[in-house]
């Protein structure tokens, strides 16, 4: 606990202290300190030993210091579905000084922001003050303070550590979205994909999983689980055979089950994708479309199939479209060009509800002079006047017109408007005469085509016809005349 040196100046002992004391281990400590003379001289060696010893007794005085906690750190363990208030350990201080005050505790709130737990100020007991959950916070390290009731100003701090323990609250799921292929060679028996499984909660030592078939699919005929016993399965071909044509995907459910307490179980899908392989097994092309292209095409001639398709394709577009404007051009007139161009319109008439384009009225009487038209598509303007009276030898016109007047007054498809109705009829004494072609046979006989020589070297051919014809003609009638 003490040394002591010698000062070569004044020939003092000078005691130093090599360890802290502590009032409340040792009050005092006494030791004996010897002096001799380093430098003797020869003529005095009979008169005594030339040294001497000194008992020197050092007592320790009380200084007042912070609590003690019994430990230097503290650890405890809670689940995380604890209920709110639940005490989850205690921590202990005391004063180790004479007047041994009383201690008071409280948690440092630095250390615990979200106040997740609260403790008594006088036994020092730890309580949860809500519910705990371990996947979002899985450890919580709080600090502990503990002061003298009759000196706050002397405390002291501990740590706490407070770890979550977890509980089976989640199911265990496949690992990932495993992308699996079978070959379409493959064989029976071949296991065509290995996977794995996960799970939210933290496992415990030891923890398994397990794979198996639901009970609805053990009749699988196409694939089946089998568990390797290492938290790993695999996928295993019950058949040969598989052919795109006929399926290209298969769904194999598979449950997943822990060992956890109580054990938690769900069902996972697995999709399995039916692909052309190498005879080693290597992946060709899973694509269903690839099934109906030729063998020994490759990717790059593929593409340049389809870019030719898609140029010639651009180019019909474009001869089209030039096509079409060339025709607008010829059609229509050019500001350069000042020349009258022929205009071909086919535009066909409206039928026989439009009286514009046609009138039977003119073959009836070619002098009438049209001054009042009206078309049935458009409301005719009303016009009040005397009726011409009816001639008494009409009668079958007016039996024709009051027919068609009552086949236009039940007519469903006529306008919503009084409308015109124009109608044609041609009967004897017509100032057009007749237009039938029958009475004009007998003058075709006597008819005289020697005008047409006069035409022109055109009308040569036709000439040289008709005049055939017509000394065909004469020729018979005088063989009549003379018989």
């Amino acid at each position: 606990m003490f040394d002591i040196t010698t000062n070569e100046h004044n020939q003092e002992g000078i005691i130093i202290l090599k360890r802290p004391l502590d009032y409340e281990t040792k009050k005092a400590y006494t030791f004996k300190v010897e002096a001799a003379n380093a430098h003797l001289d020869p003529r005095f060696q009979s008169f005594g030993a030339f040294k001497d010893t000194a008992t020197v007794k050092i007592n320790v005085l009380d200084v007042d210091e912070p609590p003690v906690f019994n430990k230097p750190s503290y650890v405890m363990d809670v689940y995380e579905d604890t209920p709110a208030g639940t005490i989850i350990g205690a921590v202990t201080a005391q004063d180790l000084d004479a007047s041994s005050s009383p201690v008071r505790y409280s948690i440092d709130w630095k250390s615990d922001l979200d106040s997740y737990f609260d403790i008594d100020p006088v036994e020092g007991t730890i309580s949860t003050n809500e519910l705990l959950d371990r996947e979002s916070v899985a450890q919580h390290n709080i600090s502990i303070v503990a002061t003298k009731l009759n000196s706050p100003v002397l405390t002291s701090r501990v740590a706490v550590t407070v770890h979550v323990l977890d509980i089976n609250e989640f199911p265990p799921e496949l690992a990932s979205p495993y992308e699996t292929f079978v070959c379409e060679n493959s064989k029976v028996g071949q296991v065509i994909q290995i996977f794995g499984a996960k799970d939210q909660d933290v496992p415990n030592a030891g923890q398994q999983f397990s794979f198996r078939t639901p009970k609805e699919d053990v009749k699988n005929k196409n694939f089946t689980i089998r568990d390797f016993g290492n938290n790993t399965a695999g996928i295993v071909t019950k058949r040969s055979g598989f052919r795109r044509r006929l399926q290209e995907i298969y769904f194999l459910p598979v449950v997943i089950e822990d060992n956890g307490y109580p054990p938690k179980s769900s069902t996972g899908t697995l999709t399995i994708r039916v692909c052309g392989c190498e005879l080693d097994g290597s992946l060709l092309t899973c694509s269903a479309e690839a099934i109906f292209l030729p063998v020994g095409l490759s990717t790059g001639a593929l593409v340049a199939i389809l870019l030719c398709i898609i140029i010639l394709l651009v180019i019909v577009v474009l001869y089209v479209g030039l096509r079409r404007q060339k025709k607008k051009e010829t059609l229509m007139s050019s500001k350069e060009d000042i020349r009258d161009n022929v205009i071909h319109y086919d535009d066909e008439g409206g039928g026989e509800e439009d009286t514009h384009a046609f009138d039977m009225g003119t073959l009836r009487n070619p002098k009438v002079v049209k001054e009042n038209l009206f078309r049935r598509d458009v409301k005719p303007e009303m016009k009040q006047g005397p009726r011409p009276p009816a001639s008494q030898d009409s009668a079958d016109i007016r039996d024709f017109i009051n027919q068609r007047l009552k086949e236009h007054d039940t007519d469903n498809s006529a306008p919503p408007y009084d409308s015109l109705a124009t109608y044609a009829y041609e009967g004897d004494g017509s100032v057009a005469e007749s237009l039938s072609s029958i009475e004009s046979l007998a003058l075709d006989f006597e008819e005289d085509y020697d005008y047409l020589s006069e035409w022109g070297p055109r009308f040569k051919t036709l000439a040289g016809i008709f005049g055939e014809q017509s000394e065909t003609q004469s020729n018979s009638t005088n063989t009549e005349n003379t018989h």
